[in-house]
């Protein structure tokens, strides 16, 4: 596995609870004594993993690829095609978001290891629910991966991989583990600004390590035989009593962190709207919503989340923020095909809408996770089931992950009302014939904008909705399953990546990924 290259930022040291300028991203290297104070390192680590996924002005992030290849975004016909993302030739060359996940543990590993020494043990819960996530996300990537020999700097340079399966079932408990020392270790006063997500808040910790629980249980859901092991684990989630995010998210950042300032903008606005002074990024039009998700929004009649998705075509009025350049009707919004590459220009397609990127707003939170993913993983979770202890039905949560994700898009929720008893299928759960393919639909729409590789990993798991194929692969099937290990690996881990087999990244399927 590849070392860290040691640079430790000089630290802004701070007063109060404000972190705006504790801001650089600080990598502390295994393999020298420790130089930075654990909560220095956790609020950069926190920021690191929000770039890492949503991508900046420096290189994708995870969840960009994600959005593609679930079928939600698409490229925009003013550049050339990416052939490697829309045609799939892909090497292992490609898509390394490993190095930076596995750097970004390492951070986490250390305030593990110090927090305790440097009298901050209320750093260890979180870090470790933090560890859980990118572990999670790591192997639905890439499968196999490094896990219990990983993160040890020079006592383990190349460090086996572990079984996906039985990493998997270790995030539980190492979220079980997480979710004691939550509880026995409230944060300190003077360090609550480290917190950028919940801000000293464990209960909130505690509800986020819950809801990956449920992530991690129900994306297992389809192996045979698996609800042995399933339906216990759901059921201590209900007796620990902490609950799930419910009508919030797990966000990273926000006003009190993001800057008006080069390099400390919202990632996502910095990635894909406007720099610090308000001039348009040069990616600005290269993310399109596709054709498919914006005519299954109208089929529906599901203008009221459409319009937040996406702004009309043109593209947002730089003069009125948050507005359309065209008027915002359902006419006026017209998606691109998957992997197009002319005839669908930016002046005739809508862009990314107004609940990722409103001019002017660069200090917006970094959603992580939603409410509305939660409610769809607990709908999954009492329609398989029924006889866990979950206090509510399938159809209650099913309604509440409609409803949360017209709140978190920022459309109006009695437009989720309005589909109760609608006859409209996938969602009106009572016209729905088949519950499990409407939760599926409904996450899918639900996740578009926040979670491209949630989106994904649910795409490969449910192979819903049933969206098109690329153009740049007319009359073909294959579709990617996952990563290649990285060539970095390779050259540094070569004898583990080779006992990993052969990868055939359109046929080698994730263990979850069983149809």
């Amino acid at each position: 596995m590849k070392l860290k290259s040691l640079f430790i930022s000089a630290l802004v040291v701070l007063v109060g609870s404000s972190c705006k300028e504790s801001f650089f991203d600080i990598n502390t290297n295994p393999n020298s004594l420790p130089t930075a104070s654990p909560n220095y390192v956790f609020t950069n680590a926190l920021n690191t993993t929000a770039n890492n996924i949503s991508g900046n002005t420096n290189a994708q992030g995870s969840n960009e690829i994600g959005f593609y290849w679930a079928g939600q975004w698409t490229q925009g016909n003013g550049y050339i095609i990416s052939t490697t993302q829309f045609a799939y030739n892909f090497t292992n060359g490609d898509f390394n978001y490993w190095d930076n996940y596995y750097d970004n543990l390492e951070d986490y590993e250390f305030v593990i290891q110090n927090a305790a020494t440097a009298n901050q043990k209320f750093l260890t819960g979180p870090a470790k629910v933090m560890k859980a996530m990118l572990y999670q996300q790591l192997v639905d990537m890439y499968g196999n991966v490094p896990y219990t020999d990983a993160l040890k700097g020079t006592a383990s340079l190349a460090p086996k991989f572990d079984d996906q399966k039985a990493i998997y079932e270790n995030l539980i408990k190492l979220l079980d583990e997480a979710i004691t020392e939550l509880k026995a270790n409230s944060f300190a006063g003077a360090f609550v600004g480290s917190d950028i997500m919940f801000k000293g808040n464990t209960t909130k910790w505690v509800q986020f390590a819950n809801s990956l629980k449920m992530r991690i249980l129900i994306r297992q859901s389809k192996i045979a035989g698996r609800d042995a092991y399933i339906k216990p684990e759901i059921n201590k989630i209900v007796s620990e009593g902490s609950g799930f995010l419910t009508g919030e998210e797990a966000t990273v950042g926000g006003p009190t962190f993001f800057l008006a300032t080069a390099g400390k903008l919202n990632p996502v606005y910095d990635r894909w709207g406007y720099d610090a002074n308000g001039a348009k990024r040069a990616l600005n039009n290269y993310p399109r919503p596709t054709q498919f998700l914006i005519n299954s929004l109208k089929a529906a009649g599901d203008t009221l989340r459409m319009k937040r998705i996406a702004y009309a075509n043109g593209g947002e009025n730089g003069n009125a923020p948050g507005t359309s350049v065209q008027k915002e009707i359902s006419a006026n919004y017209n998606g691109t095909p998957f992997g197009v590459s002319s005839g669908y220009l930016p002046a005739n397609t809508v862009s990314l809408g107004p609940s990722l990127i409103v001019k002017g707003e660069y200090n917006r939170p970094y959603i992580l996770m939603t409410a509305s993913e939660v409610q769809f993983l607990l709908a999954e979770a009492k329609q398989r089931y029924s006889d866990v202890t979950l206090p509510k039905t399938a159809k209650e949560y099913f309604e509440e992950g409609i409803k949360q994700s017209f709140r978190v898009l920022g459309a109006n929720v009695a437009g989720a009302e309005a589909y109760k008893g609608s006859g409209i299928a996938n969602y009106d759960w009572n016209a729905s014939t088949d519950k499990l393919a409407a939760i599926a639909i409904q996450k899918w729409i639900a996740l578009t904008n926040f979670n491209g590789l949630e989106s994904w990993a649910e795409y490969r798991r449910t192979n819903l909705p049933n969206t098109p194929q690329s153009i740049q692969l007319v009359g073909e099937t294959k579709r990617p399953l996952r990563f290649f290990y990285p060539n970095t690996e390779s050259g540094s881990n070569g004898d583990n990546v080779k006992a990993q087999g052969t990868i055939d990244v359109f046929a080698t399927k994730i263990f979850w990924d069983v149809d």
